[in-house]
């Protein structure tokens, strides 16, 4: 009996790409900074992420063996898209087999390397090898929808002792397309893997991905965040967690407030931080000795009121440019709200530059974080 001949698995159709031993700038994929794809918390999580906005529709389901793959994990998918557009601006040849040692892996994303992380990299590998997501996000046919999940598969190399020697993943072509074919790519500050929470985390990401660089910020309303977290708790307890995040102010980069619209929406406001930014030597705070600049969060300066009197009937329009000044890897016309971003423009306001004031010309009241007038 003649048998027929098998398929080469996906492996065998792949060149093998080996991370490079540098050090290369933490670059995350818009898309995932944008929309619910991960579990904000570490608790085993079955129940799926069901997002659908516009014409932008997002399934992730899991399984019960492993759990849905967290904020966490993602910090994997980070260090994948950061070795892969540095080899690409290197000239190399990259591809969607890539391989690398746990430690290169580990070192990379803030983690130590005892073997408890290592387990941990290893479970990390199997949610994100087991969670499954659909979407239409940047699919040629309306209501079209791509599967797939984190990665495709891995494998575990060990020595001739048993040790590990090295990990092999897949990476799914749609998001080695975001990453290389569109350009879809953000820089991050390498402090991002420091935050501990995964509300912390999560809204860094849409802060970075939507404020970008823009000198008069960004703003969001509550509701629309928590729709775009993808979160389980309670709309109460996400608004107690991101009013804890504006007291703290812990996202690198930025600072954060909260206004209240004179309709009684309740916006998250941010804008880019001027701290550690070189000026006259020592700033004095005030109510201290004279400190130097960059030793904390603070800039060691009064904050300036976000409270204006004058042009109290100006209305600012809704920006949907979004970030044009991010520093985006390439292609920067349409990595955002253009035709190649995607980007769901609804629920968010810019803080365009042509206003004189922040607050009162949007018809807004700060009511804390930077400039609340307490």
């Amino acid at each position: 009996m003649l048998r027929k001949p098998q398929t080469p698995s996906e492996r065998a159709q792949l060149d093998l790409f080996y991370a490079t031993s540098s050090d290369p700038a933490p670059r995350d994929a818009q898309d995932l900074m944008a929309y619910p794809f991960f579990s904000l918390s570490k608790k085993h999580r079955t129940r799926p992420i069901d997002y659908a906005v516009a014409d932008v529709v997002i399934r992730v389901e899991a399984v019960p063996e492993h759990g849905m793959a967290t904020i966490w994990d993602a910090d994997i998918l980070i260090w994948a898209a950061s070795h892969l557009v540095e080899a690409r601006d290197a000239g190399l040849r990259t591809s969607r087999l890539m391989a690398a040692t746990p430690y290169e892996i580990l070192t990379f994303i803030g983690r130590g390397v005892s073997s408890r992380d290592y387990q941990r990299l290893k479970a990390a590998l199997d949610r994100l090898q087991s969670t499954t997501v659909a979407t239409t996000i940047r699919q040629p046919a309306v209501g079209r929808r791509h599967r797939f999940s984190w990665i495709n598969e891995w494998v575990e190399r060990t020595d001739n002792q048993g040790r590990p020697a090295g990990i092999e993943l897949i990476v799914p072509d749609w998001f080695y397309s975001a990453v290389l074919d569109d350009a879809l790519i953000l820089t991050i500050d390498s402090a991002y893997f420091s935050l501990t929470g995964g509300f912390d985390r999560w809204l860094y990401r849409v802060v970075r991905k939507h404020g970008g660089r823009q000198r008069n910020g960004w703003r969001f309303e509550f509701r629309h965040l928590y729709l775009k977290s993808g979160s389980l708790s309670p709309f109460k307890r996400f608004a107690f967690e991101l009013r804890d995040i504006v007291r703290r102010q812990p996202l690198p980069g930025y600072v954060l407030s909260i206004e209240v619209e004179i309709g009684g929406k309740t916006l998250l406001a941010f804008e880019p931080s001027t701290c550690g930014k070189a000026v006259d030597g020592l700033v004095p705070i005030g109510t201290r000795p004279i400190v130097p600049l960059g030793t904390g969060l603070s800039c060691y300066q009064e904050p300036k009121s976000r409270l204006s009197y004058e042009d109290q009937n100006e209305k600012a329009a809704l920006n949907l440019e979004s970030n044009p000044e991010s520093n985006s890897c390439r292609a920067r016309a349409t990595v955002e709200n253009g035709s190649g971003g995607g980007a769901d423009t609804t629920g968010f306001t810019s803080n365009t530059s042509h206003r004189k004031s922040d607050s009162k010309a949007a018809g807004s009241v700060p009511v804390s974080g930077k400039g609340a007038k307490r």
